[in-house]
């Protein structure tokens, strides 16, 4: 076995969870700051970034692409904007399994007049692009597929773009399209407007990249959820410094715990990093614990969670039925917090889990089962029942850095779990199992 990369870890029952997380930087934070500031006119500092797979897979493609950067500190990174388009004008890039990276880089490179080759692991030849390459087709971008149509890898040729104002986007698959799509137009120069085909999911993402454009200069005008406009002449200027919240989908696996381990006397957890003035969508994670009979409380920049008086008094937490649309990635937690509830838990509008690193639903469902939940999926649903019986169970995470960090929380049944390559959780929070046992309770 290879120390540096373990293939298992074995986690015992958690009595009690409680204490204070520092949670690292946003990844779709991260990443996004990292794109515009490569695009920007002049030099942006940004502290407090996510040192992960993800962010990696960005600046080293960023490097290869001309933009400079160096290290300015402890979880700081000063980058030389190109004031436009990359200066490098061919190259092959490869993304790991960064999905924001692989489109966001794709919209961006489709309008910078190259030869670019935009690849990934095999499961990002499986993620679904077909709706970002048509709409960046419609404005005369050249894009080829190299492998299977409409999926990654991708190349990307010098086209005649064709600055003709409009396009249209579909929003129901993944938001990262239309968030790849807004932050490439400024680089045609032209007022564009972008109208949403069918239902845009995954809304509180667009926020963050909305609110991301504005910082480095660049407001686009919304019409409700039906269609954004780019304005004219629209250009990216550093800022010059800015800080990354805390990530908060990480901090979902630490606000459940807080709320399941005070049903036997464990809590509060609190994290740092995110807070009522956070611009991320998955903060809304609380208002679901609090539907679950958790207690929260929130400040400016922290969050704490765990249980309210019914829960403690009958143990359990309550069972729900969630439209998850707006928090797709701290659902998952939600369907762990399920295992410890008073009945089955349905949540729905997660069909954008099929895309994700694996397909989070038949992954979900599998996993949860070999703990003894009832389980019924569907195409964009998931329904969890507790375990008459807690099961001990190895669990299988697909490369997939939330199943493994989602799963450690089963040890909270009273039952053994291992966790298969652990070191999954490098995707957006390296040090989560060590971060876990710093607040498990001897």
């Amino acid at each position: 076995m290879n120390p540096a990369k373990p293939e298992f870890l074995d986690l015992q029952p958690i009595r009690a969870v409680r204490g204070t997380v520092l949670l690292p930087g946003s990844k779709s934070i991260t990443n996004r700051m990292l794109l515009l500031a490569a695009l920007a006119q002049n030099t942006t500092t940004l502290r407090e970034v996510l040192e992960s797979d993800d962010t990696r897979y960005m600046l080293a493609a960023l490097g290869v692409l001309g933009i400079r950067s160096k290290p300015a500190g402890a979880l700081t990174v000063e980058i030389e904007g190109a004031g436009g388009p990359f200066p490098v004008k061919k190259a092959e890039l490869f993304l790991g399994n960064a999905g924001t990276a692989v489109r966001t880089l794709t919209a961006a490179l489709a309008f910078c007049e190259g030869e670019y080759r935009v690849d990934g692991v095999a499961r990002m030849h499986e993620r679904p692009i077909a709706d970002l390459v048509d709409a960046l087709r419609t404005l005369g971008a050249r894009i080829d597929y190299l492998g299977n149509e409409g999926y990654p890898p991708l190349e990307i040729h010098a086209g005649t773009l064709d600055a003709r104002g409009e396009v249209s986007i579909r929003g129901n698959v993944s938001s990262q399209y239309l968030t790849g799509l807004l932050m490439a137009l400024p680089l045609l120069g032209v007022e564009t407007v972008v109208r949403i085909d069918g239902e845009l999911i995954s809304k509180p993402y667009i926020e963050i990249t909305l609110n991301a454009m504005r910082r480095f200069g660049v407001n686009v005008r919304r019409d409700g959820w039906s269609s954004f406009t780019v304005p004219a002449g629209a250009r990216y200027v550093s800022p010059g410094e800015l800080y990354v919240e805390g990530d908060a989908s990480s901090a979902s696996y630490f606000l459940a715990a807080g709320a399941i381990s005070a049903l036997s006397g464990g809590g509060p957890v609190r994290v740092q990093g995110v807070g009522r003035n956070s611009t991320q969508g998955d903060v809304r994670f609380a208002d679901a614990l609090v539907q679950m009979g958790a207690v929260i409380s929130m400040g400016d920049n922290w969050i704490e969670a765990s249980a309210g008086d019914e829960a403690r008094q009958i143990g359990r937490l309550r069972a729900v039925e969630l439209d998850c649309n707006h928090i797709p990635d701290a659902a998952m937690t939600l369907a762990m917090v399920a295992l410890f509830a008073d009945g089955t838990t349905t949540l729905r509008n997660i069909g954008s889990w099929r895309v994700k690193e694996t397909d989070r639903i038949a992954a979900m469902a599998k996993e949860l089962a070999k703990l003894g939940a009832g389980i019924e999926e569907g195409g964009d649903y998931l329904k969890v029942t507790p375990p008459g019986q807690w099961q001990p169970a190895t669990i299988d995470t697909y490369d997939d850095h939330r199943m493994a960090m989602c799963f450690s929380l089963a040890a909270l049944g009273g039952v053994p779990v291992r966790i298969n390559d652990p070191a999954c959780v490098a995707k957006t929070f390296p040090d989560y199992f060590r971060v876990l046992a710093d607040v498990t309770a001897a």
